[in-house]
């Protein structure tokens, strides 16, 4: 199995995750990263993501994963952003082909939970197969090793 860790993270919780898997799997680590940066003002930043997501806008990113085609797999990570991925996230999924990979997503909320993450990632990546999803509140805790890897497990990605 091939797997790419895909992930964007504004506050850094995301992207503690991903590397907590990337332990796990061996998995190849991708962050997905706008163009223009977020602003670390979080009340700015929470303004303009929202205005994005209502919007349905795509920013441009800083790159693609080359290499697409090699990856079986995909663990997908993002923020829960007004109840679904976060923009850069969406421009990553609407800009690529995931016909005939396996799509797990990992969402990261401050108590938001999945929202319709799922449904949306379904909806963007047709012709993928879309895994049972893992929330994940802030940074998972002391115990996230053992959610990822029951996560993992579940969705028969363990190595």
């Amino acid at each position: 199995m091939n797997t790419l860790i895909a992930y964007f993270s504004y506050t850094g919780h995301t992207k503690g995750v991903a590397q907590q898997l990337q332990n796990l799997t061996g998995g190849t680590l991708f962050e997905i990263q706008p163009q223009e940066a977020y602003s670390s003002d979080y009340d700015i930043t929470e303004r303009q993501g929202r205005k994005e997501t209502h919007d349905g806008y795509r920013p441009l990113l800083t790159e693609q994963v080359s290499n697409l085609d090699s990856y079986d797999t995909i663990l997908l990570g993002t923020p829960n952003w007004f109840n679904t991925v976060t923009p850069p996230v969406a421009t990553f999924l609407s800009e690529n082909d995931f016909s005939g990979k396996k799509i797990a997503l990992f969402c990261s909320n401050g108590g938001g939970g999945l929202g319709h993450t799922v449904s949306d990632i379904r909806f963007i990546c047709k012709g993928a197969d879309v895994l049972d999803s893992l929330s994940i509140y802030e940074d998972g805790g002391a115990d996230v090793k053992a959610k990822l890897m029951a996560w993992l497990n579940k969705n028969g990605l363990n190595q």
